[in-house]
């Protein structure tokens, strides 16, 4: 059975499962996660604990034979197992599998872990750990979903703001929930119970905001400048590599690209992104960006890329964090250009 961070609170409350896998990449809901099944084991009786993290050596045999042997005051207990790298390898995968085919119902086998590379939903162990308990994937948060996430945060505590302190939070937090989290919790200590105004949130919380790469290809898809440079500002502050940058902002671009391209071949829209093989996580911005961008504007941006790895690698001119900002810009245009097309017919 596989479901969503948000599902997990009424499956626990419905089917206690024998065992249970989290994977994702947002580090608090992940913990959220973890601590939300623990407490529904602990209700269940499970009041032993024991915790293995796989590693370079680690014996998987171990493992197996936790969920073999019986609690020392014996109870129930909780297996825990974390895999940092999201990869269990042949002998893992294979531990995983055998412990699935027939798990003890005195233990809870509870893993925590990275999303998966590549197509891991084929695997073995994954879906032996599918048939036999629950996988919970843990979503990001995008700027999107941000301020639903921080509202429903903040009634927790009896509290809400207007949409202009609302703005500011978003723009302080972004990229970085943990640190959001943290400075709701403020908020609850610092702040009245009731409506909060710009004066009182913006006193109380820092700039906390963190920003990743994929951030930055998410503002310039959808055409935000404004977010896109104060996420390429972020990344350059933070001393992210201008190399790593262009991998996923170069990289997002071509794959536009090519989907542009296939379309003006004659393919569906559908079509095009299946044979791009665009993430499923990264269609609906490409969709949006295949309508906002003239083909044209998206080469000139894809050869502007180019252009900034010959000047990150040294061997090009131009200053590579200011020469993002000239790319985000001239893309812009590019809407504006289309808009007056359109406006002309």
């Amino acid at each position: 059975m596989q479901i969503k961070a948000e599902q997990l609170e009424a499956q626990l409350a419905k089917n206690f499962a024998a065992a249970y896998l989290i994977h994702g990449d947002e580090p608090l809901l992940a913990i959220e996660a973890a601590d939300a099944v623990r407490a529904a084991a602990r209700k269940r009786g499970f009041d032993e604990r024991e915790v293995f993290v796989s590693g370079r050596g680690f014996d998987w045999g171990e493992l197996l034979n936790a969920g073999a042997n019986l609690s020392l005051f014996g109870g129930k207990k909780i297996i825990e197992l974390r895999i940092p790298t999201g990869k269990p390898g042949v002998e893992g995968g294979e531990a995983i599998a055998r412990y699935c085919a027939k798990p003890n119902p005195d233990n809870l086998l509870l893993i925590t872990m990275p999303r998966p590379e590549g197509p891991f939903w084929k695997a073995a162990w994954f879906t032996a750990l599918g048939a036999a308990g629950v996988i919970v994937e843990v979503q990001s948060i995008d700027r999107a979903r941000l301020p639903d996430w921080i509202r429903s945060r903040l009634a927790r505590n009896g509290q809400h703001v207007d949409a202009e302190a609302m703005e500011f939070l978003v723009d302080r937090v972004e990229g970085n929930l943990l640190a959001a989290h943290q400075e709701i919790q403020k908020l609850s200590l610092l702040a009245p119970r009731g409506a909060l105004d710009i004066e009182t949130v913006s006193g109380a919380v820092a700039t906390v905001a963190r920003f990743d790469p994929f951030v930055a290809s998410d503002a310039l898809l959808a055409g935000d400048i404004k977010r896109y440079v104060r996420a390429i500002d972020g990344l350059r502050g933070e001393g992210e590599a201008p190399v790593y940058v262009l991998t996923i902002l170069g990289g997002d671009l071509q794959t536009l690209a090519r989907v542009q391209g296939l379309v003006a071949e004659g393919r569906s829209i559908d079509e095009a992104i299946d044979v791009a093989k665009v993430w499923k996580r990264r269609q609906p911005a490409v969709r949006a960006a295949h309508r906002r961008f003239t083909p044209a504007a998206v080469r000139a941006a894809v050869a502007h890329a180019a252009r900034i790895d010959r000047a990150a690698k040294g061997v090009g001119a131009g200053a590579p964090w200011d020469e993002f900002v000239t790319l985000g810009l001239e893309l812009l245009h590019g809407i504006e250009t289309r808009a007056a097309s359109q406006r002309g017919t």
